[in-house]
């Protein structure tokens, strides 16, 4: 007698939240997802949740990222990582978020290029110099 096999959760509609999380690749682990659920950077319909909340199909969701922001809403629902290419099944992320979160991008990177950076490790010369110069010499 072979058995059935296990219903797939898209079917069954009950996902945590940090699964979902984890399967539409907005965190590497579901251990991040979970953390950050934890420290309030992940918010289901204005409310914060705990990690085993059960995400359903039109939940509207915020997520801070770095200092990135992401508005966005559950189209469907997967337990299983999903490539680059389908995960945007899986949610619809709002026009202004997106333009939003673009600017905040590129003003990042401004200020990144404008950053000085060092010249690098110091010599063996340079090294003394700030040694004799700490200690007081």
């Amino acid at each position: 007698m072979s058995r059935k096999p296990a219903e797939p959760v898209e079917e069954s509609g009950k996902t945590r939240l940090d699964k979902w999380l984890w399967a539409a690749r907005f965190f590497k682990t579901r251990q991040l997802a979970h953390e950050a659920i934890e420290l309030g950077r992940v918010l289901v319909n204005d409310d914060r949740v705990k990690p085993s909340r059960t995400v359903n199909v039109g939940d509207r969701l915020f997520l801070r990222l770095n200092q990135l922001e992401y508005h966005v809403t559950v189209l469907g629902l997967s337990a299983q990582r999903k490539s680059a290419k389908e995960v945007h099944l899986l949610y619809e992320e709002r026009a202004e978020s997106l333009a939003a979160r673009e600017e905040k991008a590129a003003l990042l990177r401004a200020e990144r290029a404008s950053f000085p950076h060092g010249e690098g490790r110091p010599t063996k010369r340079a090294r003394r110099d700030i040694m004799r110069l700490k200690d007081g010499f």
